[in-house]
């Protein structure tokens, strides 16, 4: 159906939060109508029973219904009680569903149930047009389903999603492996990625140390195993080097990443031992982080800080690329030298089945690691971005693919060579012809 709507500018969703690391300039909002869709932001309902979701087989398939922006951690909160989770829990706690479709997003399930997207069943999408479509795998808008990951809103939102779900158990155990060089632990993450295991992921500490964790469901801590938890002084990262085998509840371990934003939260002393006891557990979230840091980009806080002390400016490095597993070694030996930032996130995955998406072409059944990697770098004279732009050469070269949340530094044909141009722009002239929103080259690079 067709909606009423007045005038013909630009439109933009009104988001209160954004996980986006895209500040300042690179902002394509300005003099756009924004959306308040501040109400689409709860759970409709739990079919535990998959009373109404059949899967090819026929066999019942759990669900939810969900509001395009409802966060993971409301979701989580609506299915745990169910003994139920997203099939994939991206890491942090308020990236929203409708966000991590549109985007893209990647867990330590990923690797055994791909991306979120992938288990979307059905969803409502708000065209930039002003319509409201129902929008299925093999429906009418079969072309805009296939379209809409890696479209990042500019082919329209979600406002209500129907997802699979799968059942969990009350604890995860956690196995904690060291591999000596980054060519072992690209052999470690093809056979783990092959094992039963629930969950798969990792750190790189340097090119000597580096870690993968296997997490498997279980009802209960082995005899004697303490429970862990890293929302008070412990810092989780720090236990893949000290506990070679760890337990948590379900619920902190679909959160363990957010209490220190991974490793990042040492960037505003929340690591120190002093300073912990006294942040206010409340406060040891990734969004209050990343408001943070989204002022300090504001203002520039933190460059004017070091010219005034006789340093050099830094250049943020905030990105995840997919590299195939064959080549992580290649790319890891690359960024020590080039970029040298520690540590590293390392998640496998690969997707879910035969279907590939048109606007982030990765091949069915081949196995990535997601390389994650968030922190600065001194900036190199004349060249603001040389570090990312190095980072997006070496992806390239090595047939990987980069996710699009952060800074995109590629000129216009390259761009569309690496995310199916022809293919975007076929969905985006049938639902937004008036083109209201922005095109995804400009929406991702500010130009």
């Amino acid at each position: 159906m067709r909606r009423a709507r007045t005038g013909a500018g630009r439109v933009q969703l009104g988001k209160p939060s954004s996980n986006l690391f895209r500040f300042g300039d690179r902002d394509t909002g300005r003099g756009a109508h924004r959306l308040d869709t501040s109400a689409l932001d709860g759970v409709l309902a739990v079919d535990p029973g998959g009373a109404a979701a059949r899967s090819a087989g026929g066999a019942p398939v759990s669900t939810a219904e969900v509001q395009g922006m409802a966060t993971y951690e409301t979701i989580v909160a609506a299915t745990l009680p169910h003994g139920l989770m997203p099939l994939v829990v991206p890491q942090l706690k308020t990236i929203t569903l409708g966000g991590a479709v549109t985007g893209l997003g990647v867990e330590s399930t990923s690797f055994r149930h791909g991306l979120p997207h992938e288990s979307v069943r059905e969803m409502d999408v708000l065209t930039p047009a002003g319509e409201l479509l129902h929008v299925t795998p093999d429906g009418e808008h079969a072309d805009l389903f296939a379209a809409f990951p890696n479209s990042y809103g500019t082919l329209g939102y979600a406002v209500r999603l129907v997802i699979e779900l799968q059942p969990v158990r009350p604890f995860v155990r956690l196995t904690h492996r060291r591999y000596p060089t980054a060519t072992a632990v690209a052999g470690g993450i093809s056979e783990l990625a092959g094992s039963g295991a629930d969950f798969l992921d990792g750190v790189v500490f340097g090119a000597d140390e580096q870690y993968l964790t296997t997490g498997e469901f279980v009802d209960a801590p082995m005899p004697g195993a303490r429970v862990s938890d890293y929302t008070g002084q412990e810092i989780f990262y720090r236990s893949l080097q000290r506990r070679p085998v760890d337990h948590l509840t379900v619920h902190d371990f679909i959160w363990r990443w957010d209490p220190d934003w991974f490793w990042c939260s040492r960037a505003f002393g929340v690591q120190h031992p002093l300073v912990r006891r006294f942040w206010p557990r409340r406060y040891r979230r990734s969004d209050v982080y990343r408001r943070l840091v989204a002022l300090d980009q504001r203002f520039g806080a933190s460059n004017r800080v070091r010219s005034a002390l006789g340093g050099t400016a830094e250049e943020m490095v905030v990105q995840d690329v997919e590299i195939p597993v064959e080549r992580l070694a290649e790319f890891l030996e690359f960024f020590h030298t080039e970029v040298g930032i520690a540590p590293v996130w390392l998640c496998p995955m690969r997707l879910r089945g035969e279907r590939a998406w048109p606007l982030y072409p990765m091949e069915p059944g081949r196995l990535y690691v997601n390389v994650g990697f968030w922190s600065s770098v001194p900036e190199r004279p004349g060249d603001r971005w040389a570090h990312n732009r190095l980072v997006e050469a070496a992806v390239a070269d090595l047939g990987g693919h980069k996710s699009l949340y952060s800074t995109v530094h590629y000129d216009e044909d390259e761009f569309w060579a690496h995310y199916n141009g022809a293919a975007y722009r076929a969905v985006k002239e049938r639902y937004d012809p008036d083109g209201r929103a922005p095109d995804l080259y400009r929406k991702v690079t500010g130009r």
